[in-house]
């Protein structure tokens, strides 16, 4: 009898702390890509990158043009070429496409960094008001549902209407 009444009480025990723990934690998710592509900063923010990344598209149209020239010319003249112009001619070939592939590599990390710097400002205001909404409704953690496949989520908990509300958003 002592046992059963043991068992009884340790299962009451864990059911109680069970609901206990699952009461203390509330989930919400956002969609914070489609978020952030409503706040009005974000057209600010995507024509400063696309001039600043045009700069680039410009000199690799420029450097595409020479080769495609120098190719065209190459491939006229390398029948009457001998071996060590032909050589020299697909060296120089390889080495312009070599400074494209450099250049457009380098171009994405410099257009990368730069939409980061302008972008941070407006990531920061849009995770700022998601914190105090979170934190007025109860919510301990928020995903973003731009990130993560909800398979399952109640409409109730996608905190969007409510952060746009805070960034004073239609």
């Amino acid at each position: 009898m002592k046992n059963l009444l043991k068992v009884a009480f340790v299962s009451a025990s864990l059911l109680f702390a069970g609901n206990f723990a699952k009461a203390q934690t509330k989930i919400g998710y956002i969609n914070f890509g489609l978020l952030i592509n409503q706040m009005p900063e974000y057209k600010t923010v995507r024509s400063q990158v696309d001039i600043y990344q045009k700069q680039f598209i410009d000199q690799l149209t420029v450097m595409n043009t020479e080769f495609q020239t120098k190719l065209q010319a190459f491939q006229k003249e390398s029948t009457t070429m001998t071996d060590a112009i032909r050589t020299a001619k697909q060296t120089e070939l390889q080495d312009i496409q070599k400074r494209m592939q450099d250049y457009q590599n380098n171009a994405q990390q410099q257009v990368d960094a730069k939409t980061n710097e302008l972008s941070k400002p407006m990531i920061d205001k849009a995770r700022a008001a998601i914190s105090a909404v979170a934190k007025e409704k109860g919510y301990n953690y928020v995903l973003d549902s731009s990130q993560v496949q909800m398979i399952v989520s109640p409409e109730g908990d996608d905190l969007i209407d409510a952060v746009k509300a805070k960034l004073l958003l239609k």
